[in-house]
Protein backbone atom coordinates (compact mmCIF):
# COMPACT_ATOMS: atom_id res chain seq x y z
CA UNK A 1 0.00 0.00 0.00
CA UNK A 2 2.94 2.52 1.19
CA UNK A 3 4.44 1.88 -2.71
CA UNK A 4 1.28 2.46 -4.34
CA UNK A 5 0.87 5.59 -2.39
CA UNK A 6 4.49 6.35 -3.38
CA UNK A 7 3.43 5.85 -6.93
CA UNK A 8 0.43 7.68 -6.76
CA UNK A 9 1.92 11.10 -5.38
CA UNK A 10 5.27 10.97 -7.97
CA UNK A 11 2.55 10.44 -10.99
CA UNK A 12 0.19 13.20 -9.40
CA UNK A 13 3.83 15.01 -9.68
CA UNK A 14 5.09 14.27 -13.20
CA UNK A 15 1.95 14.29 -14.68
CA UNK A 16 1.31 17.99 -15.06
CA UNK A 17 4.86 18.59 -15.87
CA UNK A 18 4.52 15.94 -19.13
CA UNK A 19 1.57 17.98 -20.03
CA UNK A 20 2.75 21.08 -19.82
CA UNK A 21 5.89 19.89 -22.10
CA UNK A 22 3.70 18.27 -24.43
CA UNK A 23 1.71 22.02 -24.65
CA UNK A 24 5.22 23.78 -24.94
CA UNK A 25 6.08 21.62 -27.70
CA UNK A 26 2.80 21.93 -29.75
CA UNK A 27 3.14 25.77 -29.48
CA UNK A 28 6.94 25.65 -30.06
CA UNK A 29 5.59 23.68 -33.51
CA UNK A 30 2.98 26.18 -34.76
CA UNK A 31 4.63 29.64 -34.14
CA UNK A 32 7.72 28.42 -35.96
CA UNK A 33 5.37 27.11 -38.93
CA UNK A 34 2.86 30.29 -39.04
CA UNK A 35 6.45 32.47 -38.81
CA UNK A 36 7.81 30.49 -42.31
CA UNK A 37 4.41 29.75 -44.09
CA UNK A 38 3.55 33.44 -43.17
CA UNK A 39 6.79 34.86 -44.61
CA UNK A 40 7.03 32.05 -47.47
CA UNK A 41 3.85 33.61 -48.78
CA UNK A 42 5.22 37.21 -48.70
CA UNK A 43 8.06 35.94 -51.15
CA UNK A 44 5.82 34.36 -53.49
CA UNK A 45 3.68 37.37 -53.39
CA UNK A 46 7.73 39.56 -54.09
CA UNK A 47 7.79 37.44 -57.39
CA UNK A 48 4.44 38.06 -58.69
CA UNK A 49 4.23 42.20 -57.31
CA UNK A 50 7.73 43.47 -56.42
CA UNK A 51 8.91 44.68 -53.58
CA UNK A 52 6.55 44.82 -50.63
CA UNK A 53 7.61 47.89 -49.22
CA UNK A 54 5.78 49.28 -52.41
CA UNK A 55 2.72 47.38 -52.24
CA UNK A 56 2.40 47.90 -48.24
CA UNK A 57 -0.52 49.92 -46.31
CA UNK A 58 -1.27 50.76 -43.06
CA UNK A 59 -4.26 49.27 -43.44
CA UNK A 60 -7.54 50.50 -41.61
CA UNK A 61 -10.64 48.30 -40.80
CA UNK A 62 -13.90 47.45 -42.17
CA UNK A 63 -17.06 50.10 -42.93
CA UNK A 64 -20.66 49.03 -40.47
CA UNK A 65 -24.45 48.92 -41.41
CA UNK A 66 -26.63 50.99 -40.21
CA UNK A 67 -26.93 48.60 -37.02
CA UNK A 68 -23.42 48.42 -36.50
CA UNK A 69 -22.42 45.18 -38.58
CA UNK A 70 -19.72 44.36 -40.19
CA UNK A 71 -19.67 45.00 -44.25
CA UNK A 72 -17.61 42.17 -45.60
CA UNK A 73 -15.27 43.15 -48.34
CA UNK A 74 -15.25 46.74 -47.18
CA UNK A 75 -11.97 46.20 -44.79
CA UNK A 76 -8.48 47.29 -46.01
CA UNK A 77 -7.25 44.56 -44.48
CA UNK A 78 -9.27 42.12 -45.94
CA UNK A 79 -8.70 43.08 -49.56
CA UNK A 80 -4.99 44.05 -48.85
CA UNK A 81 -5.04 39.64 -47.75
CA UNK A 82 -7.27 39.09 -50.46
CA UNK A 83 -5.02 40.57 -53.32
CA UNK A 84 -1.55 39.49 -52.15
CA UNK A 85 -2.20 36.19 -49.98
CA UNK A 86 -5.12 34.92 -49.92
CA UNK A 87 -3.91 32.71 -53.09
CA UNK A 88 -0.95 31.17 -51.24
CA UNK A 89 -2.34 30.76 -47.33
CA UNK A 90 -5.34 28.58 -47.13
CA UNK A 91 -8.18 31.35 -44.80
CA UNK A 92 -11.40 31.74 -43.82
CA UNK A 93 -12.06 34.62 -41.96
CA UNK A 94 -14.27 36.50 -39.59
CA UNK A 95 -14.60 39.96 -39.36
CA UNK A 96 -15.93 42.12 -35.92
CA UNK A 97 -17.72 45.26 -35.77
CA UNK A 98 -14.48 46.40 -34.60
CA UNK A 99 -12.84 46.28 -37.59
CA UNK A 100 -10.12 43.34 -36.40
CA UNK A 101 -9.69 40.60 -39.18
CA UNK A 102 -9.38 37.09 -37.86
CA UNK A 103 -8.11 34.67 -40.05
CA UNK A 104 -8.47 30.87 -39.53
CA UNK A 105 -5.67 28.82 -41.09
CA UNK A 106 -6.26 24.92 -42.70
CA UNK A 107 -4.21 23.62 -39.10
CA UNK A 108 -6.88 24.60 -36.82
CA UNK A 109 -4.23 27.91 -35.84
CA UNK A 110 -5.62 31.42 -36.61
CA UNK A 111 -4.13 35.25 -36.41
CA UNK A 112 -5.77 38.45 -36.48
CA UNK A 113 -4.78 41.93 -37.95
CA UNK A 114 -4.93 44.48 -35.30
CA UNK A 115 -6.54 44.62 -31.77
CA UNK A 116 -10.00 46.31 -30.19
CA UNK A 117 -10.31 49.80 -31.28
CA UNK A 118 -7.06 49.83 -33.17
CA UNK A 119 -7.53 47.92 -36.80
CA UNK A 120 -4.10 47.74 -38.33
CA UNK A 121 -2.14 45.81 -40.85
CA UNK A 122 1.23 46.14 -38.84
CA UNK A 123 0.14 44.38 -35.58
CA UNK A 124 -0.69 40.89 -36.00
CA UNK A 125 -1.76 38.43 -33.28
CA UNK A 126 -1.20 34.81 -33.78
CA UNK A 127 -3.76 31.96 -31.83
CA UNK A 128 -1.84 28.64 -31.91
CA UNK A 129 -5.19 27.40 -31.10
CA UNK A 130 -9.24 28.44 -30.73
CA UNK A 131 -8.80 31.77 -30.72
CA UNK A 132 -12.43 31.56 -28.66
CA UNK A 133 -10.83 29.88 -25.87
CA UNK A 134 -8.06 32.83 -25.39
CA UNK A 135 -10.33 35.59 -24.96
CA UNK A 136 -12.29 37.20 -21.75
CA UNK A 137 -9.50 37.39 -19.45
CA UNK A 138 -6.72 40.56 -18.83
CA UNK A 139 -5.26 40.40 -22.54
CA UNK A 140 -1.72 41.22 -20.68
CA UNK A 141 -2.21 37.83 -19.21
CA UNK A 142 -2.82 36.17 -22.28
CA UNK A 143 -0.25 37.10 -24.34
CA UNK A 144 2.86 34.94 -24.77
CA UNK A 145 0.48 32.05 -23.57
CA UNK A 146 -2.52 31.61 -25.77
CA UNK A 147 -1.47 34.52 -28.25
CA UNK A 148 1.73 35.65 -29.46
CA UNK A 149 2.90 39.29 -30.84
CA UNK A 150 4.20 39.17 -34.31
CA UNK A 151 4.54 42.27 -36.54
CA UNK A 152 4.91 43.41 -40.16
CA UNK A 153 5.72 46.80 -40.91
CA UNK A 154 8.98 46.76 -43.53
CA UNK A 155 8.77 50.46 -44.33
CA UNK A 156 9.86 52.37 -41.58
CA UNK A 157 13.80 53.33 -41.28
CA UNK A 158 12.89 54.33 -37.30
CA UNK A 159 15.33 53.20 -35.28
CA UNK A 160 12.71 51.98 -33.01
CA UNK A 161 11.48 49.38 -36.03
CA UNK A 162 14.98 48.19 -37.13
CA UNK A 163 14.27 45.05 -36.41
CA UNK A 164 11.31 45.29 -38.61
CA UNK A 165 12.41 46.98 -41.62
CA UNK A 166 12.45 45.03 -45.27
CA UNK A 167 11.40 42.03 -43.27
CA UNK A 168 8.25 39.85 -43.59
CA UNK A 169 6.76 39.23 -40.00
CA UNK A 170 8.39 38.93 -37.28
CA UNK A 171 8.00 38.26 -33.46
CA UNK A 172 7.30 42.20 -32.08
CA UNK A 173 9.98 43.99 -31.10
CA UNK A 174 9.27 47.56 -31.48
CA UNK A 175 12.05 49.66 -29.79
CA UNK A 176 13.96 46.68 -28.32
CA UNK A 177 17.56 47.29 -26.55
CA UNK A 178 19.02 43.57 -28.08
CA UNK A 179 19.31 42.10 -24.64
CA UNK A 180 17.83 39.13 -23.50
CA UNK A 181 17.14 40.90 -20.27
CA UNK A 182 15.02 43.35 -22.06
CA UNK A 183 13.51 40.27 -23.56
CA UNK A 184 12.20 39.55 -19.99
CA UNK A 185 12.19 42.49 -18.26
CA UNK A 186 11.39 45.50 -20.44
CA UNK A 187 9.27 47.84 -18.27
CA UNK A 188 6.59 48.19 -21.02
CA UNK A 189 6.93 45.13 -23.36
CA UNK A 190 8.97 42.49 -21.55
CA UNK A 191 7.71 39.26 -20.67
CA UNK A 192 7.85 38.76 -17.09
CA UNK A 193 4.54 38.45 -15.46
CA UNK A 194 4.76 41.74 -14.57
CA UNK A 195 4.77 43.04 -17.63
CA UNK A 196 2.66 42.98 -21.29
CA UNK A 197 4.10 39.91 -22.71
CA UNK A 198 4.30 41.94 -26.01
CA UNK A 199 8.03 40.07 -26.17
CA UNK A 200 6.93 36.86 -25.26
CA UNK A 201 7.32 35.65 -28.78
CA UNK A 202 10.82 37.34 -29.32
CA UNK A 203 11.96 35.30 -26.38
CA UNK A 204 10.84 32.29 -27.94
CA UNK A 205 12.35 32.75 -31.43
CA UNK A 206 15.86 33.92 -29.55
CA UNK A 207 15.73 30.33 -27.92
CA UNK A 208 15.36 29.18 -31.33
CA UNK A 209 11.77 28.87 -30.98
CA UNK A 210 11.88 26.93 -27.89
CA UNK A 211 10.36 27.81 -24.65
CA UNK A 212 13.13 28.74 -21.93
CA UNK A 213 12.96 26.52 -18.83
CA UNK A 214 12.43 30.03 -17.61
CA UNK A 215 9.97 30.89 -19.45
CA UNK A 216 7.70 33.17 -17.33
CA UNK A 217 4.00 32.12 -18.37
CA UNK A 218 2.37 28.85 -18.82
CA UNK A 219 1.53 28.24 -22.71
CA UNK A 220 -1.85 26.48 -23.73
CA UNK A 221 -3.47 26.79 -27.11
Amino acid sequence: MITLGIIGIVAAMTLPALIQNYRNQVVETRLKKFYTIFNQALQMAEAEYGDKKDWYIDALGVDLDEEGNPIYETSDIDKWFSKYLSQFIVLKKKIDTSGRVLYYLSDGTAFQAGSVGNPSLRDLYFYPGNPDKCQGENFDKLRGVCVFNFEYYPVSKNLLWKYHYNKGIEPAKYNWGGSLDDLFNDAERGCANNHSGVYCTALIQYNGWKIPKDYPRKVRY
